[in-house]
C-alpha cells in the first residue's frame, strides 16, 4: 500500500522548460536543478514580470516557492498559471499541484476540487487520483462547521445581547436612585454644617465685658510658649554638638596595618 505521503509528492518532474527566448527562465531552470530555489525564484519572477500571461515562469514560481516550504505563498503562482495555461497538461499540473498545497493547509473542501479539476484536465494520472481519494477521505475525517451550527450561535448571541441590555437598563435605573438618594444625603449634610457654622460664628463674635481686645501681629500666650520651648531645644542641640566635636578632635590609638 501507497504511504500517505503521496499527497505531497508535486508533479515537477523538472521544471517546464522555456518555450520561447527568455534569459531568466533556463537561468532559473538551472538553478531549481542545483535546488538553489531562492535564486530560482529570483529568476522566475523576473521571467514572469516580463510576461505575465506565460504560464510556465508562475508554475516554476510556485514550484519554487513551495520547495522552500512556504506553501500557503505558493497557491498565488499556481492559480496564476491556472489562468494563463493553453494546454490540458500545463492546467492539470498547476491544479494538481495546487491540491497538494490545500492539503497541507488542511483545506480539504478545496484540495479535492483542485484534484478533481486537476483529473479533469489528465483522468490517467494515478498520482492525482489517489491524492483525490485521500482528500476526500481526509474531508469525511474532518467535515466543515455546519451552517446550522453557525446560526445557533448566532441565536445564542442574540439572545446574550438582549439580557445584557436589560441588565445594564436595570443597572442605570439602580444607579440613578442612588445618586437621588446620595444626593438628599448631601443637601441635609450641607444644611447641618451651615447651622454649626454659625453657631461657632456666633461664639466668636460674643466677646465678654472688659476683655481687651485682641491686637493684629499679637501672638497667643500658649503659641508663644511653644516656640520658646522649641528654640530651647535647638540651643541645647547646638550645644551638644559642639561637645561632640570637642571629643573628637581628641588623639585615638588605632590598630596598625600589617
Amino acid at each position: 500500500m501507497r504511504s500517505l505521503m503521496v499527497y505531497i509528492l508535486l508533479i515537477f518532474g523538472t521544471v517546464v522548460s522555456a518555450q520561447e527566448k527568455d534569459k531568466n527562465l533556463p537561468e532559473g531552470n538551472d538553478a531549481f536543478a542545483e535546488k538553489k530555489y531562492v535564486d530560482a525564484e529570483a529568476d522566475y519572477r523576473i521571467s514572469q514580470s516580463k510576461s505575465p500571461k506565460y504560464a510556465v515562469a508562475s508554475y516554476n514560481l510556485g514550484n519554487s516557492i513551495y520547495r522552500q516550504n512556504v506553501i500557503s505563498e505558493a497557491k498565488y503562482p499556481y492559480l496564476k498559471a491556472i489562468e494563463s495555461a493553453k494546454t490540458r497538461p500545463q492546467k492539470h499540473k498547476a491544479f494538481h499541484n495546487l491540491g497538494n498545497v490545500f492539503m497541507k493547509e488542511k483545506k480539504y473542501t478545496e484540495a479535492v476540487e483542485a484534484y478533481k479539476n486537476a483529473l479533469r484536465n489528465d483522468p490517467s494520472d494515478e498520482e492525482t487520483r489517489y491524492n483525490f481519494a485521500l482528500a476526500k477521505k481526509m474531508l469525511k475525517d474532518n467535515p466543515p462547521p455546519k451552517d446550522d451550527k453557525k446560526k445557533d450561535d448566532k441565536k445564542k448571541d442574540d439572545k446574550k445581547d438582549k439580557k445584557d441590555d436589560k441588565k445594564d437598563d436595570k443597572k442605570d435605573g439602580d444607579k440613578d436612585k442612588k445618586d437621588d438618594k446620595k444626593d438628599g444625603d448631601k443637601d441635609k449634610k450641607d444644611d447641618k454644617k451651615d447651622g454649626d457654622k454659625d453657631k461657632n460664628d456666633k461664639g466668636k463674635n460674643d466677646q465678654k465685658p472688659g476683655q481687651p481686645k485682641p491686637q493684629p501681629g499679637d501672638i497667643p500666650k500658649e503659641r508663644l510658649q511653644n516656640l520658646m520651648d522649641a528654640v530651647n531645644n535647638e540651643e541645647k542641640k547646638v550645644q551638644d554638638k559642639v561637645n561632640a566635636q570637642k571629643v573628637k578632635g581628641r588623639p585615638v590609638k588605632t590598630e596598625k596595618d600589617w
